[in-house]
């Protein structure tokens, strides 16, 4: 199954643009047009990877995020800010709300498919074994020396 991409962006033509080069990529997209239901649709179905604007209708992109980081089954899910608001305190604001990176617009499609797939690499990682146990044994593969 393609990793799906929720899209925050009321441009239809930026939308468009992101959608094209994404699924090119092999992402499946979903796109919206304003703040209103792109979380209840993400708590029914996780994505991999937001990508949200800031100035769109209703709530906007900051919100949206901050939500995202409060939310318990969607706060480790990465946040990309893709937005025309490109000053160093906006960039520095989203990135403390949570963002995992911020892209300026204009923006070039290349460089966005490229930081998609580097911050959904960061998340892949595997997690560190975790302790098991077995009845009255219990099995702690990160304390196991070679």
């Amino acid at each position: 199954m393609n990793p799906s991409i929720f899209v925050l962006e009321d441009d239809p033509d930026i939308s468009r643009l992101v959608r094209h080069h994404l699924e090119n990529e092999g992402f499946t997209v979903r796109v919206y047009p304003g703040g209103a239901t792109i979380l209840a649709d993400a708590e029914r179905q996780r994505p991999a990877l937001f990508l949200l604007d800031i100035m769109v209708p209703g709530k906007d992109g900051l919100e949206i995020c901050r939500t995202i980081r409060q939310t318990a089954g969607l706060s480790s899910v990465p946040v990309i800010f893709l937005t025309a608001k490109s000053s160093e305190a906006d960039r520095i604001l989203g990135l403390e709300l949570g963002a995992d990176d911020y892209i300026p617009k204009p923006f070039s499609p290349r460089e966005l498919v490229a930081r998609v797939k580097a911050v959904l690499r960061r998340f892949e990682r595997p997690l560190p074994p975790s302790p098991m146990t077995i009845g009255e044994i219990e099995i702690d593969p990160s304390a196991m020396r070679p």
